[in-house]
């Protein structure tokens, strides 16, 4: 409608027109943006490389296990957002990813060893219970380990105990766990450690850790309503592994499983070593090796010395190849701290440590230097890996300090342990068999016919002699 027809003067409505459009203009420049400047190639060059060079610096930080940021925020995150054994699956789903961090240095020269007269590059060795399916073989290799071991997996899947069945100690950097074996049985494991082979190689491995320098072990278990005597669970386990393992691992140690400690008994012991050696030489070689596997017990640290005693009488007479030492601990020191060391189950971590060396201490002098003893419990710095090797212990495995101290932990202890060798002058072959050859049990010399008998008329006369001076004396009183 025009605006004369309103009665307003045709002079006043044009300068009303004109105030409008300013303060229209006006309201568009404070609320709206001006059209952007043109992004020259130069400028968008320059945001590209910034952009690719930070994500680049990102992913070596990431990917190299030694960074901080793993040790102090990722670890510590994982460990505090969620429940112990939540994170222990995230952790192991990581590793299985691909996606994991690695150790980028190569082993130092103090650090190799032999076993069974085979080179392994280092000493550090991660016990079984973290990788329990064997999800995570070759992200764990890549951490540094020189021995990773699965399991302990058992023939049939079982849930294991109830949750919770995993305690952090964290003031005493320790752990109670459990968890009773759970599994997903031989079929799924084994499905798996056959996955990870290649179908073609440019030369066969030497080993089924597919790598130089390693070994793959997989950590033989029993299920729960199995009987607590019966030998048949460690006999398959053989027989289904034999051909993809570098070592099987004969797990009667375990605190966990109804009766299962009760297999390092003598008699029971005896037959079961029998079993599982007769087991194993009856396999065909390797098709992937062409050899056959090593078998290693692992025994608990809570045995008496009479007990570890009979036990080595028992290894000395049978085909096994190793010994462990030891699993987790059912005592309790003053020295706990958290609230947590109530709970039932096995302590591992540094409290576990005087009880596993101990006990190694005490089989090293009772089997004889052919027998390897690999030592576990506690070991977190490159100080209680050398205090291993000083009791005999040919290599060592670590468990709890790798779950506290993050993928960094196998690095962090080869590099102090380097430092500790760099300080005695010597490298770690040349402690082992230091301490192997002093320690060891020895074969006593046979007694030639006609001493035994002159020694014991000697025993005799000083047994005779003491009881006269005895005698005499009473009568003078």
């Amino acid at each position: 409608m025009p605006i004369l027809q309103h009665g307003i003067p045709q002079k006043l409505s044009r300068n009303s027109l004109a105030r409008a459009s300013k303060a229209s203009r006006s309201t568009r420049h404070l609320f709206t943006q001006s059209t952007p400047a043109q992004r020259t190639p130069i400028r968008t060059g320059l945001y590209t490389t910034a952009f690719v060079l930070s994500a680049g610096v990102f992913a070596v930080y990431y990917f190299d296990a030694r960074s901080a940021l793993h040790r102090y925020i990722l670890t510590p995150i994982l460990r505090n957002a969620f429940d112990v054994e939540t994170g222990h699956k995230i952790a192991v789903k990581a590793l299985k990813s691909g996606l994991a961090p690695r150790d980028p240095v190569g082993d130092d020269e103090r650090l190799k060893s032999r076993i069974w007269g085979e080179a392994v590059s280092n000493p550090i060795g991660l016990a079984a219970g973290f990788d329990k399916d064997g999800e995570a073989i070759d992200g764990l290799f890549d951490l540094g380990f020189s021995w990773v071991e699965i399991g302990s997996v058992t023939p049939n899947p079982q849930p294991g105990n109830p949750r919770p069945r995993m305690f952090r100690l964290d003031e005493d950097n320790a752990v109670i766990n459990r968890y009773g074996f759970p599994s997903q049985g031989h079929s799924s494991v084994l499905s798996r450690i056959r996955a990870r082979i290649p179908n073609f190689f440019s030369r066969p491995p030497e080993r089924a850790a597919l790598r130089e320098g390693a070994v793959l072990a997989v950590n033989l278990g029993k299920n729960k309503e199995s009987p607590a005597d019966s030998i048949d669970d460690f006999v398959s386990g053989v027989r289904a592994f034999g051909p993809f393992a570098d070592v099987l691992v004969v797990n009667v140690s375990s605190p966990n499983t109804p009766g299962l400690r009760g297999l390092q008994n003598r008699d029971v012991l005896e037959k079961l070593l029998a079993g599982v050696t007769k087991a194993r030489d009856d396999l065909e070689p390797s098709v992937l090796t062409s050899r056959k596997p090593k078998i290693v017990l692992k025994i608990a640290p809570d045995l008496e010395e009479s007990q570890i005693i009979d036990m080595a009488e028992v290894i000395r007479n049978s085909k096994i190849d190793g010994v462990i030492v030891s699993n987790t601990t059912i005592q309790r020191p003053k020295t706990l701290i958290n609230s947590n060391k109530t709970e039932m189950g096995g302590l591992s971590g540094p409290p576990v440590k005087p009880f596993s060396l101990k006990a190694l201490q005490s089989l090293r002098a009772n089997l004889p230097a052919s027998i390897p003893l690999i030592g576990c419990g506690g070991i977190v710095t490159g100080k209680d890996a050398l205090d291993y090797a000083k009791a005999g212990a040919t290599m060592v495995q670590v468990y709890t300090g790798f779950g506290y101290d993050g993928v960094g932990a196998c690095r962090r202890i080869k590099d102090q342990l380097i430092d500790e060798l760099k300080k005695e002058g010597r490298t770690w072959e040349q402690v082992v068999n230091e301490a192997v050859e002093k320690l060891s049990w020895t074969e006593p010399e046979p007694v030639k016919k006609g001493e035994a008998s002159i020694k014991q008329l000697i025993e005799e006369a000083e047994e005779l002699k003491s009881m006269l001076d005895k005698l005499g004396d009473r009568m003078e009183t």
